[in-house]
């Protein structure tokens, strides 16, 4: 047996130079030398030592396979890194967002309060409203004669009053501004307001009058800080056409240019006011001479916020001529309930007065007063 075994350690000794010579990198090398002896215990040893040598070059081998900057440590240390602040709840949300005032949100003022353009936004408020008047034009009159109603209606001075306004932007960043954070911008509205005999069921509930109400707007950011902590926020000019898409004699319509501005103190106080010019039309073709001295060249609105909750608001129209004519509209907007996701409801009790001429295109040389409560949607 010991002689048997001489010749087997020999010829495993005479491997090994080679074995030892050999780089990891070229271990096949010493494979093939041991699959070359001819002695088959010669050839097991050879293979254990082989074997022997790979696994203890292997930690060498996998030393340098890591680089040093992969280290065990880096992990750590960015696992302890401050995370960036998140930002309080509805902030950073555009015109959606409580980061800026109602103003500067309602007129995409900034950059932090844009939502785009082409997306449709609230205008004025989307209502349905009970409606009492003081009277009802039951038999519509123009001092153009071609547009007097020849026979009366027997309309009932309680109804329903639904409105529905609308606008996108159509574009934005139009001028040049010294502030970079200001944005200008370019938008359409439409807003349709109908009187509906909803409580009139001897005439079958007819809508007693539609009007129709699409403009175009520019608004220019003009900040500037004014007395008393109020802001000079924004001018504005105007393109509107309005309306009842009747034909005669019951046809009413007109078109006018406006200016407008609007200054703010922090989201309590907001001040807005407008001031037009009508288009001039042919004596034959217009369907109510002499609007401008019945509803009024200007308006002003107040609006008061004692808390996040109620709004209050006064708008008056002056006809700015030798006769005082116009209309006075006092509102209050209070929220109703909440979103599901816990924000405050865009949804409003809206009770309002109006004493004055022009509610309406038909009624515009007609003086009413009227009182109203309804639900309204606002900017959404």
């Amino acid at each position: 047996m010991r002689r048997a075994l001489i010749p087997t350690l020999l010829g495993a000794t005479m491997a090994l130079p080679a074995l030892a010579q050999e780089p990891a990198a070229h271990g096949d090398a010493g494979w093939r030398q041991c699959s070359a002896l001819a002695d088959g215990q010669a050839r097991l040893a050879c293979f254990d030592q082989w074997a022997g040598r790979q696994a203890w070059q292997a930690p060498a081998a996998s030393a340098q396979d890591h680089p040093p900057s992969a280290s065990p440590a880096a992990p750590v240390q960015l696992a302890t890194q401050a995370a960036p602040p998140v930002p309080p709840e509805d902030e950073g949300e555009g015109c959606r967002g409580t980061a800026h005032t109602t103003m500067s949100r309602f007129w995409e003022l900034e950059s932090g309060t844009d939502c785009g353009t082409l997306r449709f936004r609230g205008y004025r408020p989307m209502s349905v409203s009970v409606v009492h008047g003081s009277s009802v034009n039951r038999q519509p009159r123009s001092s153009n004669p071609i547009n007097n109603a020849s026979s009366t209606v027997d309309y009932r001075r309680t109804e329903m009053r639904v409105q529905l306004s609308v606008r996108t932007k159509l574009a934005k960043g139009l001028l040049p501004h010294p502030d970079p954070e200001a944005r200008d911008s370019l938008w359409f509205g439409y807003t349709q307001q109908s009187y509906w005999q909803l409580f009139s069921p001897g005439i079958s509930r007819p809508f007693r009058t539609t009007d129709h109400e699409p403009e175009i707007v520019y608004v220019y950011p003009t900040t500037a800080n004014l007395p008393w902590g109020w802001r000079w926020r924004y001018s504005g000019l105007g393109l509107v056409h309005q309306s009842n898409g009747q034909s005669l004699p019951l046809s009413r319509s007109w078109n006018r240019v406006y200016l407008m501005t609007g200054i703010e103190q922090g989201d309590r106080w907001r001040l807005s006011g407008r001031i037009w010019k009508r288009i001039p039309e042919g004596a034959a073709d217009d369907d109510n001479p002499g609007i401008s001295g019945y509803i009024g060249r200007a308006e002003l609105s107040l609006a008061w916020n004692p808390n996040p909750d109620n709004t209050l608001s006064l708008t008056a129209r002056h006809s700015l001529g030798s006769v005082a004519r116009g209309s006075v509209r006092l509102e209050w907007l209070q929220t109703l309930g909440s979103s599901l996701l816990g924000k405050p409801s865009n949804l409003r009790l809206h009770t309002q007065l109006f004493s004055g001429y022009g509610d309406s295109l038909v009624d515009y040389n007609r003086r009413r007063t009227m009182f109203s409560v309804g639900v309204s949607l606002v900017d959404f």
